[in-house]
Order: structure tokens, then C-alpha cells, then sequence
């Protein structure tokens, strides 16, 4: 809003008195009462404004937070102190991989097609974010609970790969990373 009404005073200072010259000669020409160029600038920033302010009809409303998975919570599973930086840690490394995963996927030709180059695939991410630290290691109880709940609700076989499976394994790593990063709040 402030931006559109500095923009809009800047081209009126610069070219003010010409444009309002030919505003004039067109206003003169439709007939209409006769109007100032300060009045006529007034009115140009009160029809800006009011198109800010004015609600977006065409706008999709923001979609809503997914609920957090059912019974499926880490928190108070990281302990000490790095408890908060390892939790929003794992949460952006598994929204990242759910991100992979969907991008991949939605390829012609897609790389990842077996639960095996899921897990290659964790590994180096892994690796490459930390630096060789094991989160695992430092976060036993956070471990332990991601392996049960991706063992359960994604799968544990390196085989190939169907939709579904797929489908699995994205909702999986989103719900760890919701769990992890409502656990680092």
C-alpha cells in the first residue's frame, strides 16, 4: 500500500503536470465539470488504496495446517542440550525428503524406484546435511520412535516400489517432520 502510494507520488512529481495536461484535454473532451490535478491525484491514491485494501474475491484461502499424525508425537524424545536444534533438524531433512521423493516421482523417468534407493537416499542426505553426526546417536529415544513409526506406516522392503507404497513413504517423512518440528517448538 505504501509502496503503490510512493510509487504513484514519484511518477506525479516527475511527470505531474503532463499527465495532468492530458487527463484535462480527455476530461475536457467527455463533458465533465472541470477537476484540479491535486484533486484528481487525490482521487487516483483513494481508488489505490481502496483496491488494497479491498478483499482478494479470486484469492484461495491459505489451506490449513495438517493435523498432526494420530498418536505419533516426538516430543520429550529429545533430550539434552540440543534437544530443540536436533528436533528442527530431522523435521526440515524429512520435509526435504518428502519433497524429493514428490519431485521424483513426478518425473517421466524417475531414479527412486526401490525402497532401497529411499534408504541410499536418507543416508546422503543425512550425511551431507550433518556432516557425519548421527542424530540417532545423539537422539537414542527420537531414533527409535522415527524407525518404528517408518517401519509401520511406510514399509521396510528395499524392493520395488508401487504408488502406494510411494504415496507411504511422502505422508511418512511429513509426519516425522510435523512431529519433529512441533517437538523443536
Amino acid at each position: 500500500m505504501i509502496s503503490a502510494a510512493l510509487v504513484l507520488a514519484a511518477v506525479y512529481l516527475i511527470a505531474g503536470q503532463q499527465i495532468a495536461d492530458k487527463l484535462s484535454a480527455l476530461w475536457a473532451n467527455a463533458k465533465l465539470p472541470a477537476v484540479d490535478a491535486k484533486t484528481a491525484a487525490g482521487v487516483v491514491l483513494l481508488v489505490a488504496a481502496a483496491a488494497m485494501f479491498a478483499p482478494q474475491m479470486d484469492a484461495q484461502p491459505p489451506a490449513p495446517v495438517p493435523p498432526a499424525p494420530d498418536g505419533f508425537s516426538l516430543k520429550g524424545k529429545f533430550i539434552g542440550p540440543t534437544a530443540s536444534q536436533d528436533a528442527a533438524t530431522l523435521g526440515a531433512l524429512c520435509d526435504e525428503l518428502a519433497n524429493v521423493l514428490d519431485y521424483d516421482w513426478a518425473q517421466t523417468e524417475p531414479r527412486i524406484k526401490t525402497g532401497a534407493a529411499i534408504e541410499d537416499l536418507r543416508l546422503a542426505a543425512r550425511e551431507a546435511r550433518l556432516r557425519g553426526v548421527s542424530l540417532g546417536a545423539r537422539q537414542p529415544y527420537a531414533r527409535d520412535a522415527v524407525k518404528a513409526y517408518l517401519d509401520q506406516f511406510a514399509g521396510t522392503s528395499g524392493g520395488p516400489l508401487t504408488p502406494e507404497q510411494k504415496s507411504a513413504w511422502v505422508s511418512a517423512f511429513r509426519d516425522v517432520g510435523r512431529a519433529a518440528n512441533d517437538a523443536a517448538r
